[in-house]
């Protein structure tokens, strides 16, 4: 039986604090419309006590989307917990997130506390929240690199103080997806029924949804992730990446969400005009060359049957099919297709014509040739003059 996986987004709270990725109040409200529309489960909209817009995000997003799940962020501390509360206020479903530094690293270096404070400080945090709000999560900032038996234990007792949800970031992409899953399931099993266990990965090493899926695999039902995969430094678990990792290979990973995958390109172009930049052109689901293929015997065996070089349907994701680009390494099949689509039916003789011409102009391109400029080679190939279909 398939198990359901909450998908945590943060692509307006730990996305937006990325270099090049602010955004105004009326940005986010924007695009916590199209995370609505997508199905995340939860909408984590800011950080209330970091600045004045932050609060209001977290306002405007609660008030404007009475149906969604909106969680706001707290250091384990009275003042912010207070202000997360504040802005929270206008939502029906809301989520107080809290959190603290919980590995050796941390508590040595930056908040020069013992693990009984840190411990102590976060049981507190949480039964103040709990006051006011029904759903709060805790995490153990940097837990992936934080001693198994304290972690184990800090996440009980914020269970009993009134969490629901205890997450384990690995919040400096350190760690791998073998020890990750070892750390989530001991983490896990720890917990049983009490609180369900959330993830949040970096992608330091490129590790961010290997370390999220191995997580789901250990016990993990919560993954926090983003659009496009933004977020501080090398970004966040993606969102695409994961959800449809999870719907492709359900035979691998037998879990689901509520994610409608077919907004997943809206979602990522969405963001990509509010923020700075968009993805990498290769960029898995959503990039630009994801469904794009040039090489010749790929060409081929696409225009035969398309599975042969898709695994994902690019309607599933909300793009309408896949794209044949003419370059350098394209074939005859592809060039006598588009030649075709153009309105031009070649014979062999007038393809091969044409193919020798495209090959010749394809070799000093660095880009693919538009469909302007093979209809103007069709044109000026004496073999071809005669094949305008009408």
């Amino acid at each position: 039986m398939s198990e359901r996986v909450i998908i945590f987004d943060t692509t307006l709270r730990d996305g937006e604090q990325s270099p090049g990725c602010s955004m105004t109040v009326p940005e986010k409200v924007r695009m916590a419309r199209k995370l609505v529309e997508l199905g995340a489960d939860i909408l984590e909209a800011g950080f209330p006590i970091a600045s004045e817009g932050d609060f209001e995000a977290v306002q405007a997003v609660s008030r404007e989307f009475p149906e969604a799940r909106v969680a706001g962020l707290a250091r384990c501390c009275a003042m912010d917990v207070e202000r997360a509360v504040e802005a929270l206020e206008p939502a029906r479903q809301p989520r107080l997130h809290t959190f603290i530094a919980t590995s050796d690293i941390h508590l040595k270096y930056k908040l020069r506390k013992t693990r009984q404070q840190v411990l102590e400080e976060a049981v507190k945090a949480v039964e103040l929240a709990r006051r006011h709000v029904d759903d709060v999560e805790f995490s153990a900032e940097d837990g992936a690199r934080t001693d198994v038996e304290f972690l184990i234990e800090i996440s009980k007792a914020v269970v009993a103080a009134g969490a629901g949800t205890v997450n384990i970031p690995d919040t400096v992409g350190y760690s791998t997806p073998k020890e990750y899953g070892e750390l989530i399931g001991k983490v896990a099993r720890a917990l049983g029924s009490t609180a369900i266990v959330s993830v949040h990965c970096h992608d330091d090493l490129g590790l961010a949804v290997a370390n999220s899926l191995t997580a789901i695999e250990a016990g993990a039902r919560q993954v926090e992730c983003t659009i496009n995969g933004i977020g501080e430094r090398a970004g966040n678990c993606s969102l695409e990446e994961v959800v449809m990792i999870l719907k492709t290979r359900s035979d691998s990973y037998p879990y689901y969400t509520g994610i409608h995958t077919e907004h997943l390109y809206a979602a990522s172009e969405l963001l990509s005009s509010i923020i700075t930049f968009g993805p990498q052109p290769n960029k898995a689901i959503v990039g630009a060359n994801a469904f794009a293929h040039e090489a010749g015997i790929h060409q081929d065996g696409y225009l035969k049957e398309k599975t042969t070089y898709e695994i994902i349907d690019p309607r599933t994701v909300g793009i309408p099919e896949g794209k044949l680009v003419l370059g350098k390494h394209s074939g005859r099949h592809a060039l006598h297709q588009r030649a075709r689509n153009l309105g031009y039916e070649l014979d062999r003789e007038q393809l091969d014509a044409l193919y020798h011409r495209f090959t010749a102009v394809a070799d000093q391109r660095k880009k693919g040739l538009m469909d302007k400029e093979i209809e103007a080679l069709i044109r000026d190939c004496p073999a071809a003059k005669t094949a305008a279909a009408g």
